[in-house]
């Protein structure tokens, strides 16, 4: 049961740790398409005041690596979601075997609850018994 319990609380905790990543990944790839947004509108800004063949460029260069930093932390994104995903099946089967274990362990106990109690009742008959052959109870 304790080790079930210590299996349960780690896999708890991964999930929660990986769950925070996957959060921080999230809002990364937000902060990214947003910086996007804002950088095509000082660009498109700029365009119609006019710009040079080379700022042109520089503005195309730079959103061209935006849009990559943006697919790779997309799929970085998606990664981590797996990654939850799977870390919650394996918090689930944790939770599942120690729910096992604590339904055995009940089921134990009720069962030595009524050796016990059969016992007590068999000493409780074979001390009525012997006072019943002694003559003490007529």
């Amino acid at each position: 049961m304790e080790l079930a319990q210590l299996r349960t609380d780690e896999a708890a905790r991964r999930l929660g740790a990986v769950n925070a990543q996957g959060l921080d990944m999230e809002a990364k790839l937000g902060v990214l398409i947003q910086y996007r947004s804002e950088y095509l509108a000082r660009f498109q800004a700029s365009m119609q005041q006019g710009i040079t063949a080379s700022d042109w460029r520089n503005y195309q260069d730079f959103l061209d690596k935006l849009d990559a930093a943006i697919v790779q932390q997309r799929e970085m994104v998606a990664l981590m979601r797996q990654r939850v995903e799977a870390s919650e099946v394996a918090w689930q089967s944790a939770k599942r075997t120690l729910k096992s274990y604590g339904t055995l362990a009940q089921r134990q106990a009720r069962a030595q609850e009524q050796r016990t109690a059969r016992h007590e009742q068999k000493e409780t008959d074979e001390h009525a018994s012997a006072l019943v052959r002694s003559g003490v109870m007529h």
